[in-house]
């Protein structure tokens, strides 16, 4: 007989998974500080878009974050004290980042509310054409009237569904990524100048676990 506690605990469940602080590790020094940035734009450090592998480096850091995960950034600056006023560029970088793409996706999100409900509105006037002018057509008693009565119920459903169902349960995605780029703007930034303070820091979270 297998033991349930230890069958949940060998298993986590998804509100598990889901973080509720994520670290976002960043190391500043002459070598590191240039992979950051897209190596084919011209513009000066501050200004630059992120590089690629940086970016996927971002997002592959976040995937597990939900509405509730409190995100920063430890950035760390130890043996490179000349490096340390790149900081605050870099993190301006980045939030310029989530912030463009947080755009994007409320423009996005808007798109689909607006093809949405413009749908729902053409599918209630083909409901009202179906119920009120195509059963004119035929008798109360005539013999095929129940049988297209029932037909037009079905189209009904039919027609309506599906801007229902995407109004109902596709806009949560939209919210869930809005939010997170707005946590992502918002995170603090701890400076973490020696490789005792990282080990103390990690420390701490390897006991809080």
């Amino acid at each position: 007989m297998v033991n349930q506690d230890s069958h949940q605990s060998k298993y986590p469940t998804m509100r598990k998974i889901a973080k509720r602080k994520i670290s976002i590790y960043l190391r500043i020094d002459a070598n590191s500080i240039n992979h950051y940035f897209n190596p084919h734009d011209p513009a000066r450090l501050d200004k630059r878009q992120l590089g690629q592998e940086f970016k996927d480096y971002l997002d592959t850091s976040i995937a597990n974050a939900s509405r509730y995960t409190e995100i920063d950034f430890k950035v760390f600056c130890c043996d490179t004290g000349s490096m340390r006023f790149m900081v605050e560029p870099l993190i301006k970088t980045i939030r310029r980042h989530y912030y463009l793409l947080q755009k994007l996706k409320e423009h996005e999100f808007n798109k689909f509310k607006k093809k949405n409900y413009i749908l729902l509105c053409v599918s209630i006037l083909i409901v009202m054409f179906c119920q009120g002018v195509l059963p004119l057509l035929f008798g109360q008693d005539h013999r095929i009237h129940s049988i297209f009565s029932n037909a037009i119920d079905v189209f009904s459903w039919v027609v309506l569904w599906k801007p229902i169902e995407r109004l109902i349960f596709y806009w949560n995605p939209f919210l869930r990524e809005i939010s997170l780029y707005k946590k992502i703007q918002n995170a603090k930034v701890k400076i973490v100048e020696s490789e005792e303070e990282l080990i103390d820091y990690h420390m701490e979270h390897i006991d809080a676990a």
